[in-house]
């Protein structure tokens, strides 16, 4: 299985800003029970696009939340670190002097979603894309309801 990872970049932060943000997600509970159980892995690294784009404003580094395990969906980890990072501006904007850096959050991976075997698509049918509806049979009646990329 190619690795499937949440990138987390900030613009403009310091190296206290990345430290921060990165044991703010270690703490959140959604994350961390993952991580205690093996399936994800929070970690720091150098910036991917610096040699891309030039040096970025700021520190040179990025965090990446990697899941480990087939059977946690990558577009729900993409919710997860998204909202901890919402509730972590928020909190840096109260406890610290200035505007909190620009944070962007994206996927990292196969372009398709990965969808553990005991959720895929009946054989002979195919998952929709990203965006478009689902029109697989459901149980409970409801609509078929549009996938969101993460």
């Amino acid at each position: 299985m190619a690795a499937r990872s949440v990138r987390v970049r900030l613009d403009g932060a310091t190296e206290s800003d990345v430290g921060a943000l990165h044991k703010w997600l270690e703490r959140e509970k959604p994350l961390d029970e993952l991580v205690r159980a093996g399936k994800l892995q929070i970690h720091e690294r150098p910036r991917t696009d610096a040699d891309e784009t030039g040096t970025p404003m700021g520190v040179d580094l990025e965090i990446v939340v990697t899941v480990l395990e087939t059977t946690v969906l990558l577009v729900e980890v993409v919710d997860l670190v998204r909202r901890a990072v919402d509730a972590w501006k928020r909190n840096r904007s109260q406890v610290e002097d200035g505007a909190p850096p620009q944070v962007s959050v994206d996927r990292e991976g196969p372009a398709e979603p990965v969808v553990p075997e005991d959720r895929a698509a009946p054989e002979g049918r195919e998952d929709p894309e990203p965006g478009q509806a689902d029109r697989r049979d459901t149980d409970d009646g409801d609509p078929p309801v549009a996938r969101a990329e993460g």
